[in-house]
């Protein structure tokens, strides 16, 4: 098994790096790939130096599998060609998502329409995961009418530029600027850049991505995305409306039976999902479940998860996982 990680030095690069080795993939050849300024370069991989090496030379090599966290411009341009030898590409980026010719896949809801046809693979957008996470197996029981969804998301999904200026805000250190105002102590109501509708690209990637996923566009979505000085984990406010009603104790009944999902609500002791908690696990948190009292057959929940790891690059190995299981490639 011949795998290659794509942006390799990247933020969701590393982390992908880490999944591997703790989920002890079955790796035969690591490829690390990254851009030309970092070709050269040493990472270490399950104690082993391994050299940085650049696209065109990683496509020779003809890799099984590739991971790819590099960007969409890259994604779109390199993907294919690595699909050309043979290569299953699994792409992290926006690139293919809406793409009609491309599954997207969140390995718990939807790998069964997988095929060895599949040579490029979509992941979904990281609050996408973690919404379809919570939400699949209740529209599966209930149905799902309309989503109303805030998000609070950390700088780590903007990436290492939003991180290190963070962290120059709270070291009171002048630094680069990734965002247009300072984060620390802010709340900046933009993700991405802004679509002629007044919405950000994340918050219709909410609307178009979970339609996609749950394989519906009748279900209605609408969304306000926030970024938020945390460093790491999104967390988000969900309201659903389903067609039909729903008891309370059945919900978290199926969300605890639900694979990936935990829930963590007990407001006797105060527990509820936060960031700092879900920081390094795989796993998507649900808590403060709730009838809302306003309209009927609607709920409200609080989701959270770590952005880099099941919202990027534990999502991607689940999928590679699936492939391998399932002789896919």
């Amino acid at each position: 098994m011949k795998i290659a990680v794509v942006g390799a030095t990247g933020l969701v690069g590393s982390v992908m790096l880490k999944v591997l080795e703790e989920r002890n993939f079955p790796i035969d050849e690591l490829l690390l790939v990254a851009s030309e300024h970092s070709v050269g370069k040493t990472i270490e991989f399950k104690g082993k130096q391994h050299k940085v090496i650049g696209i065109p030379t990683a496509i020779e090599k003809r890799p099984d599998i590739a991971l790819f966290s590099a960007g969409g411009s890259t994604s779109l341009e390199w993907a294919p060609k690595f699909a050309e030898v043979g290569t299953t590409v699994i792409d992290n980026s926006s690139a293919w998502r809406m793409d009609l010719s491309k599954k997207l896949v969140v390995p718990e809801i939807n790998a069964g329409q997988l095929t060895k046809e599949d040579k490029i693979i979509a992941n979904p957008n990281c609050s996408t995961i973690q919404m379809v996470m919570a939400l699949a197996p209740l529209h599966r029981k209930y149905k799902i009418k309309r989503i109303v969804v805030s998000t609070y998301q950390s700088v780590s999904g903007t990436g290492v530029k939003a991180v290190e200026q963070l962290e120059n805000e709270i070291a009171g250190k002048k630094g680069e600027m990734a965002y247009h105002y300072p984060i620390h102590k802010n709340a900046i109501p933009h993700c991405d850049v802004f679509e002629e509708n007044g919405y950000t690209k994340e918050e219709m990637k909410l609307v178009r991505e979970t339609q996609k996923i749950l394989d519906n566009k009748t279900i209605a979505v609408t969304a306000t995305a926030v970024r938020i000085p945390t460093a790491g984990g999104h967390s988000e406010a969900v309201n659903v409306e389903f067609e039909n009603d729903f008891d309370l104790t059945e919900v978290r009944q199926i969300l605890n039976d639900t694979d990936g999902v935990t829930v963590q609500d007990n407001l006797d002791v105060n527990v509820y999902p936060m960031p700092m908690y879900a920081n390094g696990k795989d796993d998507v948190f649900v808590g403060r479940i709730r009838r809302d009292g306003s309209q009927p057959n609607t709920l409200n929940l609080w989701v959270v998860s770590d952005n880099l790891r099941k919202g990027a690059a534990t999502n991607t190995i689940q999928i590679a996982e699936y492939l391998v299981k399932n002789n896919l490639v």
